[in-house]
């Protein structure tokens, strides 16, 4: 599959994930959004149906009150007239309501009764005296009864004392706090909202008349106020302030059964994304196995076709046969046979090193000795460009526990890549370091070579990675030297990095634990 289909998938299904989360997070925040203004709606006619209860409450302790003034003030009386010409008798009773002052201001007369005692009977007479007093009773307990009939009467003086006098009286003395909490606390059932809350009450110039016990600051940024006694002259108002600290979770507990789905999409976009880089991955590792068996056809092909030649020439009968050539053909034989040899078994170490089936012969060597024997057998390579090989031998404890054949092959092949990737009709210098590092020992080997793009260095110890790619390269090579290098470097708990810039040349530091040898 072409990389412009790979990647015009990915764009899309990518898009598609992308769009499916932004859709799910969207109608989060929606329902979070909606949670919210109704919580907001129904704190705000909680408190103010509490507000009213407040009011209505003082209302009907001030009427209460009155009424109690009122049934003490009242008078009764029974008045008895006796007509001189007929001789009937008028019996009349009365209710009245006083004023502090004397002044009558609410009377109810009740029925008027008339008799005439020369018409009655006797015994007649005290039935109809007895009927009178009952009904007079009853008629009387009737309007105290009614107590609209005196609220109605006395309206005027409630209301003068609710606003003159109610209103006189400082806010801690006419709000029951734990009336108005139990008001709020119902309100807030009722509209359907069960989570703890705290709340305070201050005077409208900000002083502070109470605040709930186990009031706490969390949450105090999204409160809610109401006006207490809104009807009263703006200076005696007092304000109620609700804030929830638990609201954030009261909201997200609308939204919890949306976290799952969120999750999973995630996980299928990062899946997805994974797939995508694996594809991208196994592509790239095809190319350089396709890379890797094109340079392994060239480099293997050097050798049998030498080895070919000698043999075809052994058997040629036309070519004379004196020792010098036959030295010669043999020579030629066994130095290409060893070049195969070597090549073949550099792929078959990789091999061995993935199934972990490698095995050190460790012992103890010197560092700065091993470095200086393997610099001065480059020394006339190097030379032979024009450039020299500086050591710096700092390194004073130098001793390490290593393979010393493979670790060996491990300098090689960083000394032999600075001189295969030198600058052309350029000398090149190699510099070779040691120091002590704590616990570790360190070396390093630069050189003034060709260099390497930054955006290649993280790739080199990758297996059968060349910085050349395709089927002509200026060095022959499979790409398995420095992922070698690095192998041998872990497996000895070392670490390499490496450092450098193109057209200026590159460093490989490589630290190791000083290791003993252990009996």
């Amino acid at each position: 599959m072409k990389k412009s289909t790979i990647w015009a998938i990915a764009i899309i299904m990518g898009l598609s994930f992308l769009g499916l989360l932004y859709m799910q997070i969207s109608y989060i925040e929606e329902i979070a959004k909606m949670k919210k203004e109704q919580f907001d709606e129904s704190v705000k006619r909680s408190l103010y149906q509490a507000s009213r209860n407040l009011e209505v409450n003082e209302t009907s302790r001030y009427l209460e009150k009155d009424i109690n003034d009122v049934e003490r003030r009242a008078v009764t009386q029974d008045s008895l007239i006796i007509n001189g010409l007929d001789g009937s008798i008028q019996q009349a009773h009365q209710f009245s309501v006083s004023a502090d002052d004397g002044t009558f201001y609410s009377a109810f007369e009740l029925k008027t009764f008339t008799t005439k005692p020369a018409n009655v009977p006797k015994a007649m007479m005290m039935r109809t005296d007895k009927d009178q007093l009952s009904e007079a009773t009853k008629s009387l307990q009737e309007v105290v009864r009614n107590r609209y009939v005196y609220q109605k009467a006395l309206l005027d003086e409630v209301v003068y004392n609710i606003l003159y006098t109610a209103s006189e009286k400082p806010l801690n003395e006419r709000v029951n706090f734990k009336m108005l909490d139990l008001d709020i606390r119902q309100e807030l059932t009722n509209n359907g909202i069960n989570i703890p809350y705290h709340f305070t009450v201050r005077t409208a110039d900000g002083r502070e008349v109470y605040r709930c016990p186990e009031y706490s600051e969390e949450g105090e940024e999204s409160s809610y106020e109401e006006v207490l006694f809104r009807n009263d002259p703006q200076s005696k108002m007092g304000i109620v302030r609700l804030h929830f600290p638990d609201m954030s979770s009261y909201i997200f507990s609308s939204v919890r059964f949306m976290i799952p789905s969120v999750i999973f999409t995630l996980v299928l976009l990062i899946t997805f994304l994974f797939t995508i880089a694996i594809i991208f991955r196994q592509k790239r590792y095809t190319e350089i196995k396709n890379d890797f068996i094109n340079n392994m056809t060239h480099e293997l092909k050097t050798p049998i076709s030498s080895i070919s030649l000698a043999a075809q020439m052994l058997n040629d009968e036309s070519v004379p046969k004196s020792p010098a050539m036959m030295k010669h053909l043999g020579g030629v034989i066994g130095d290409e046979s060893r070049r195969l040899r070597f090549l073949v078994e550099k792929v078959l170490q990789m091999s061995m090193f993935d199934r972990k089936t490698a095995a050190f012969k460790k012992k103890e060597l010197d560092l700065n000795e091993l470095l200086e024997n393997t610099a001065s057998t480059f020394s006339l390579r190097v030379e032979h460009t024009g450039g020299h090989i500086y050591t710096e031998i700092e390194a004073v404890d130098s001793a390490i526990y290593v393979d010393e054949v493979h670790f060996t092959n491990a300098i090689t092949n960083l000394m032999d890549n600075a001189v295969k990737y030198r600058k052309p009709d350029e000398p090149l210098d190699l510099y070779i370091k040691t120091w002590n590092q704590g616990e570790h020992l360190c070396f390093s080997i630069r050189d003034t070579g060709q260099g390497i793009k930054k955006e290649n260095v993280k790739k080199i110890f990758d297996k059968f990675y060349r910085v050349h790619t395709g089927n002509v390269h200026d060095v022959k090579g499979f790409g398995l030297g420095l992922a070698y290098v690095k192998k041998i470097i872990n497996l000895h708990e070392g670490e390499i990095r490496c450092e450098s810039e193109l057209g200026k040349g590159t460093t490989f530091t490589i630290t190791l634990p000083i290791l003993k040898e252990t009996t």
